[in-house]
């Protein structure tokens, strides 16, 4: 650490980690706790955010900072669980106020405003995205779920890992197979009546998504000609080459909309929810084919519309 002749002026970047201390960090640099009291006081360079753990500037701290500041609250083995986990595994979710955090069966901590701690002698191993630790989407998920009491909040709940793939249902129910089965029973029976058939798919083609350099795509749209009249849907749509994929609406014996697609230039790429199961490598190249050839064509006359999805 320097100093200098200042009494306002020592530099803490060496201390600090994402803009977040810790009251033990500075006492072992020699800090006064006078000292700390004047800089996170009124008026003063610094906040603090919990208990020991302060922000070395006075600027509203970010949600990334906050989780920084309730990891070194609760521990270096503590997890963040929850939404915050959620968000950091892609998935599309309100945050909630509350940070939530899996600590270790054995300690206890006061309470704090802004971090809900849950006790767990189950403690997963972090997935660390960004330096911050986090529980896997299945585990998340799952502990939101279990503080619903409502069957619909909580299917929607364990449906969003399905839905952006980052889990099966099977690894849903070992997950809740091996928790703590108190308050457990309205989730295991939401999972149990689960038609998550068209939501699996949908993890399933955005599995296959991930093994290409291909960017996100609009998702669940109709295709409209340039007057708003429907020709067709897709399930992912990429606007600036005019490319659609389908696997959830591909085609019945009396669907003929791929023929309406078609006439107007679009590039159409097809395949079955059983060809992403069993395929996956081969529908990642099939997809990659299709999406060079659209970049290679006209982009047809027409525009399209996304409908409301209610796993997203």
């Amino acid at each position: 650490m320097t100093t200098t002749a200042s009494p306002g002026s020592v530099a803490f970047g060496d201390l600090a980690t994402h803009g977040v201390v810790v009251r033990r960090r500075l006492r072992d640099a020699g800090v006064s706790n006078r000292r700390v009291a004047k800089l996170a006081g009124p008026g003063g360079p610094w906040q603090r955010v919990y208990s020991g753990v302060f922000l070395v500037h006075d600027k509203p701290p970010s949600r990334e900072q906050l989780l920084h500041a309730a990891v070194a609250r609760c521990g270096p083995d503590a997890v963040i669980t929850g939404t915050d986990a959620l968000r950091a595994h892609g998935v599309s979710h309100p945050l909630t106020e509350q940070i939530h955090l899996l600590v270790p069966h054995y300690r206890r901590l006061a309470a704090e405003p802004g971090i809900l701690t849950h006790r767990t002698s189950r403690l997963p191993q972090p997935v660390v995205i960004d330096g911050l630790p986090y529980a896997t989407a299945a585990r998340a998920a799952l502990d939101l779920a279990r503080r619903e009491n409502e069957p619909d909040a909580v299917e929607r709940l364990i449906s969003l890992p399905l839905y952006w793939g980052l889990c099966d249902r099977g690894e849903l129910a070992a997950e809740l197979d091996a928790g703590n089965q108190r308050g457990s029973a309205t989730v295991r029976a939401v999972l149990r009546s689960l038609n998550d058939q068209e939501t699996f798919t949908h993890g399933q083609a955005i599995r296959v998504l991930r093994q290409t350099p291909l960017p996100v795509p609009q998702w669940n749209v109709s295709v409209c000609d340039r007057r708003g009249r429907r020709i067709g849907t897709a399930d992912a749509w990429w606007d600036q080459i005019g490319l659609a994929w389908r696997y959830r609406t591909a085609a019945g014996p009396t669907d003929f909309s791929h023929l309406a697609l078609a006439a107007t230039g679009t590039v159409l790429f097809r395949c079955t929810p059983r060809q992403l199961l069993d395929e996956p490598e081969e529908m990642a190249l099939e997809l990659l084919r299709a999406y060079t050839q659209a970049a290679r064509t006209p982009r047809p006359k027409v525009r399209a519309i996304c409908q409301t999805s209610n796993a997203a």
